[in-house]
């Protein structure tokens, strides 16, 4: 039965490269086309507006927050346009524009444990509403991921990292190109699932689906994007259901984020996506240390940027619940570290994936690509900007004490916001990582009761331990 399975799955991915066998979303339904992402910034801003936007409140926090996250599509769309034209300044313009709006709104979480007051300000949507309009959202979405194809420039750090596999003695300089992360991750191709500029809407420059690997690589990269799509929106209403005491602001901080001209563009990417979930999922499960360190201790073996949020949720659990996280965190990274060591052929490859892994590289040394790659930027200024995050991350792990579940959110976004200042390869653009826990922040209510002392138990195993008494 696996053998059928797996010649099913090798004889769709041939298939579909053909382009006379080729069936898509426009054969099905009649006319069916995509919609063009910048005029999805102008239709999706006016949709969030019209459901998000208090008219009655002008002068509120959330109307500033709505216009910031619609001001972030211009900046993404300046720096895909700059990329396709090869127009540096474009791409220079519309780095400094995204820097900017997430200027503002780094500033916004570290100053939201200030903001006791906060009105409950619903959507201007039911939530039956709201749920049919996300779950219409995801299914197009989702839909988009599975129809679309890579193209050369899509598998070209695949390509790349797949020197992994061979005993070559430069495997180190994976790294260097690549920045730090899980090695593994590096071989799916980047699927971009709406493309802002096509250099042909009939499918040149897409990459023919040939060989075993390239279809594995490809059909694991959209299982594993929608997965995490899927379990960003759900661990979003989660949240909001179980721990804001109100499920329809989980639905609306889900719907607003399906609303996002950048999820809609990066829908396909595994390395935005993946940690984004695993991130919102710690939060989620915060009252199970356990289960939140092993989900933080995920996110840092994949993409390496969240071991900086270690001092931080360190500080939360501090008056209980430290064991079990660090626990959580040490059997994550064991897991991550033992599949590499199976995988590797030899120690020298086993070490050169390890490296990888945890970043053991000085930040002068890695190849810049994006904002600090552009001639007009000095890259010398980055070390003055990293060393800015450090001071700030070691800030938030001392104050404020004791912290509850909305310090813990947003002082969460606010570290994964600063790291993209300072992040080698286009940094700036991984907006997933913070985007849900920004989202639930703005929607949150008063969670000042909700700190470590009391709402974890002391025990390891209550439950057994009741019943056993």
């Amino acid at each position: 039965m696996a053998g059928s399975w797996w010649r099913s799955v090798r004889c769709l991915g041939k298939t579909c490269g053909r382009r006379d066998l080729k069936v898509g979303m426009s054969d099905i339904l009649f006319h069916y086309y995509r919609v063009n992402p910048t005029t999805w910034f102008y239709l999706s801003s006016l949709l969030s507006i019209a459901l998000f936007f208090k008219f009655n409140r002008v002068l509120s926090v959330r109307n500033l927050d709505l216009l910031l996250l619609i001001l972030l599509a211009p900046g993404l769309l300046a720096v895909e346009y700059g990329s396709y034209r090869a127009n540096p300044a474009a791409t220079q313009l519309g780095f400094i524009w995204l820097f900017s709006i997430s200027a503002v709104f780094l500033v916004r979480m570290l100053f939201d444990s200030l903001m006791v007051r906060r009105p409950l300000l619903e959507p201007n949507l039911s939530t039956g509403g709201l749920v049919f309009l996300g779950v219409s959202l995801l299914v197009f979405l989702l839909a988009n991921v599975i129809a679309t194809r890579p193209q050369q420039a899509d598998v070209d750090a695949a390509a790349t990292a797949s020197r992994l596999d061979t005993r070559e003695p430069n495997v180190d300089g994976n790294l260097e190109r690549l920045g730090p992360g899980y090695p593994l991750l590096f071989l799916l191709p980047r699927i971009s699932a709406q493309k802002i500029f096509s250099p042909d809407a009939d499918g040149a420059g897409t990459v023919e689906s040939d060989g075993d690997n390239r279809i594995v690589n490809e059909t694991t990269a959209r299982v594993m994007a929608i997965l995490a799509q899927l379990a960003i929106v759900t661990g979003m209403v989660f949240t909001g259901w179980r721990h804001f005491e109100n499920a329809r602001l989980g639905i609306a901080a889900a719907v607003l984020y399906l609303l996002l001209p950048y999820t809609a563009i990066m829908t396909g990417r595994v390395d935005h996506a993946l940690p984004g979930a695993l991130i919102i999922w710690a939060i989620a499960t915060y009252r199970r240390p356990l289960a939140s360190g092993f989900l933080i201790g995920m996110a840092m073996g994949t993409i390496y940027y969240p071991v900086f949020l270690l001092p931080l949720w360190c500080s939360f659990y501090w008056e209980r619940g430290i064991r079990r996280f660090a626990l959580g965190v040490a059997a994550a990274l064991g897991v991550l570290v033992a599949a590499l060591w199976m995988r590797s052929p030899d120690k020298a490859v086993f070490f050169g994936q390890l490296r990888q892994m945890f970043g053991w590289i000085f930040p002068n040394e890695v190849k810049l690509e994006g904002f600090w790659a552009l001639e007009a930027n000095d890259a010398v200024f980055r070390l003055p900007v990293l060393a800015a995050f450090v001071a700030m991350m070691a800030t938030l792990a001392i104050w404020p004490s004791p912290k509850n579940l909305g310090t813990l959110m947003s002082c969460t976004a606010a570290v994964l916001l600063g790291s993209q200042f300072w992040k080698a390869h286009d940094g700036g653009l991984f907006m997933a990582w913070f985007l849900p826990v920004l989202l639930l922040v703005v929607f949150r209510p008063n969670l000042e009761n909700r700190v470590a002392l009391l709402v974890l138990n002391a025990e390891w195993f209550p439950r057994r331990r009741r019943q056993a008494a």
